[in-house]
């Protein structure tokens, strides 16, 4: 088959847009700071605001008009500025959210000795920076522990407006860190989402992969055995010779309904039906197939793995083996296929136990190979582990 295809999975999602790599790769300028931005789609939110900065540059040039309220003025523009753009870093790497969190905290503290006690003003502002340049699991403790001792100071002090926007900004940041941390969950799930939806796919692909070589890899060796005895009883029993061609048409047309049925879900392999698909087979080849007459009762799944064993244990014993004598058992829990060839051919591809020893583990069991020169053991068990069974004279050793 050819090689899966398969999209990654999205990246880390490191705020409401944005991932890690384009994070570490967006250059920290005015223009890419603007762009992020814009592309975070908090900019036309983070503006109205900014029109609360006036109650604080107002009692400056109330209380002590001239160069002190000036540059009250220029720190307050500075400061709205650098709130603004909080949605723009907040699409940048952790550090550089920081390092602006920083910035606009070392704003606030430089406003205090010409602002005073009116700098209280600023908590909502403060209060938002926290939720949207920290990690959430410091953004949250930090701004409530901030906005709660702004709310005791003011009313201490008796600057009631001021305890009312650290109220309503504790209330809004916290608003605004909610709605951040569910948009981050969500983007997670749906990432999980995909990831899942490429192993699924992933791992359907696969299931064809195995299905199609056990049921094309059988067929052909049925189809080239039944091939090679026709051409030798062509001249000599044309009779048994039609039987054969007869035999090739019907493998041809089961192997096609099973190839259609596996490309669409829906094949179906049963111990019992493999079983008597390797008597005629074995037979077919001169092998002694000793074979159970009855099957022990066995769930659908059971009966379906111990199928695929089954198959694959005759297809390599015709392969490969040159055995004259091979054994199958079936109880409630293991299935065995032993012959009394040579063993499996070293360097042979091994490509259908590969596929086979999946399977089973999927299902919960273990499959065990065993093969040398006196023949090949394969052995698989679903749950409690179930003893090898040795019938009188079954076939060579186990290998």
């Amino acid at each position: 088959m050819a090689p899966m295809e398969t999209r990654e999975a999205p990246e880390q999602r490191l705020w409401v847009h944005g991932t890690e790599s384009e994070a570490v790769a967006r250059p920290l300028t005015p223009r890419a700071v603007h762009r992020a931005a814009l592309d975070s789609g908090g900019l036309p939110f983070a503006i109205p605001p900014v029109v609360f900065i006036a109650i604080p540059i107002t009692f400056a040039w109330l209380n002590a008009p001239g160069a002190g309220a000036a540059v009250v003025t220029a720190l307050m523009l500075v400061y709205g500025l650098a709130f603004v753009y909080c949605t723009g870093i907040a699409l940048y790497p952790q550090k550089v959210r920081l390092a602006w969190f920083a910035l606009c905290t070392l704003l606030l503290l430089g406003l205090i000795p010409v602002l005073g006690p009116d700098v209280l003003y600023m908590v909502m502002f403060q209060a938002m920076t926290h939720v949207l340049l920290l990690p959430w699991r410091w953004a949250g403790p930090t701004m409530v522990a901030v906005c709660l001792s702004v709310f005791v100071l003011a009313l201490v002090l008796g600057i009631y407006v001021a305890a009312g926007l650290a109220g309503m900004g504790m209330l809004m940041s916290w608003g605004i860190g909610y709605g951040i941390r569910q948009q981050l969950l969500q983007e997670q799930l749906e990432a999980a989402q995909h990831r899942n939806a490429v192993l699924a796919v992933a791992a359907e692909r696969e299931r064809i992969g195995r299905d199609l070589h056990d049921l094309v890899g059988h067929s052909l060796t049925s189809l080239t055995i039944s091939a090679q005895l026709a051409r030798r009883l062509l001249d000599t029993d044309p009779e048994a010779a039609r039987e054969q061609l007869t035999l090739i048409e019907t493998t041809v047309r089961q192997a096609l309904a099973d190839v259609r049925a596996t490309a669409s879900g829906m094949q179906h392999v049963r111990a019992a039906t493999e079983i008597a698909s390797a008597r005629t087979v074995l037979s077919t080849v001169g092998i002694q197939a000793e074979v159970p007459t009855a099957l022990p009762p066995l769930h659908d799944d059971l009966a379906e793995l111990f199928g695929y064993v089954i198959r694959e244990g005759v297809t390599n014993i015709v392969r490969h083996s040159r055995a004259t004598r091979a054994v199958i058992h079936v109880d409630e829990s293991s299935v065995t296929v032993r012959d009394n060839g040579i063993g499996i051919p070293e360097g042979a591809d091994r490509t259908g136990l590969r596929g086979l020893e999946a399977r089973v583990a999927l299902a919960g069991g273990r499959l065990e190979v065993r093969s040398d020169e006196t023949g090949t053991r394969l052995h698989a068990a679903v749950g409690p582990a179930a003893p090898s069974p040795r019938s009188p004279g079954s076939p060579g050793s186990p290998a």
